[in-house]
Formats: structure tokens, C-alpha cells, sequence
């Protein structure tokens, strides 16, 4: 890539998953809000739903807002990993510390 020359810049993926999340949390909102619980009988009314779609959100625009600290989720991601060790530390039935 170094080689090529190029007029744009070389884009890094991010390090984190904030930008993902909020991609995944659009495509949620696409299928509960405009895709289920409804039919589709050809491929054109499926891209007129989703393009309905896209022209609303985009009519009303609304910035993503965390509503938890980074603290918060961390917090919470420690619990859950605790639960998970707890969980399967009690059903292995480990003999030794080696797991075995």
C-alpha cells in the first residue's frame, strides 16, 4: 500500500467499537421500525421500504447520545464477566489448577 500513491489518505479502522455499535443500533431501528412485521412481495418494495425509511430519518436527524459513562459500561462488562467465571468455575468441576 505504501507503494501506490494515492490522493487520499490511508483511513485506519478505529480501535474501539463506538462507531460499530451505532451502525448495528441503525440497522436495529431499520428492521423493528420499518421492516418487520411487514411483507414484501418483490425486491423493489423492500428497497422502497428501506429507502422510506432512510428518507425519514434523514427529515428528522437526531445525533447519537450515550447515556452511560465509559465507567458505566466497563462496570457493567466486569459483572458480566465475573457471572460468566462464576458460571462456568461451578460446572467444570476442575480437579487441579491446571483445569484438568
Amino acid at each position: 500500500m505504501a507503494s501506490t500513491p494515492s490522493s487520499l489518505p490511508a483511513a485506519l479502522p478505529p480501535t474501539h467499537a463506538s462507531w460499530i455499535n451505532q451502525v448495528e443500533r441503525w440497522f436495529a431501528g431499520l428492521t423493528d421500525r420499518q421492516l418487520r412485521r411487514s411483507s414484501h412481495r418483490s425486491k423493489h418494495e423492500l428497497r422502497r421500504a428501506i429507502e422510506a425509511y432512510i428518507e425519514s430519518c434523514n427529515a428528522n436527524p437526531r445525533p447519537f447520545i450515550w447515556v452511560k459513562t465509559a465507567d458505566r459500561i466497563l462496570q457493567s462488562i466486569a459483572r458480566f464477566a465475573q457471572r460468566t467465571l462464576d458460571f462456568h468455575g461451578a460446572r467444570s468441576g476442575k480437579t487441579s489448577d491446571s483445569g484438568h
